[in-house]
């Protein structure tokens, strides 16, 4: 129930966001709750980094409103902020396209 219920706020984030403009396929991998390894490249935050530990750094919030307008703004981001990007694309009917994901990831990368 909770993963549709997330499902179901990705799905609304993404209808009113410029980001959620984008379709494909959503990618068949399931979420774990592991935490995410720094990055070997030195980036303080990658797209397998938990959302709230992004959000919680005033840079990566930036990164998250300028990609992902909207989403800290849900209701329901309390059921999906220790989640990472990779692990809420499945749920986002293919909202949180690669391409979404691979802008965000290279403004996350410019965080040191």
């Amino acid at each position: 129930m909770k993963l549709y219920l997330i499902g179901a706020a990705l799905t609304i984030f993404a209808t009113v966001s410029p980001a959620g403009a984008q379709t494909t396929p959503p990618a068949a991998a399931a979420p774990t709750a592991a935490p995410a390894p720094v990055p070997a490249t030195g980036a303080k935050f990658t797209l397998d980094t938990p959302i709230q530990e992004i959000v919680a750094d005033e840079h990566g919030k930036v990164v998250m409103d300028k990609n992902f307008p909207g989403m800290t703004a849900l209701p329901e981001y309390e059921m999906f902020k220790a989640l990472s990007l990779h692990q809420v694309q499945p749920y986002s009917n293919g909202k949180l396209t690669d391409e979404i994901l691979a802008k965000a990831e290279a403004d996350l990368a410019a965080i040191k």
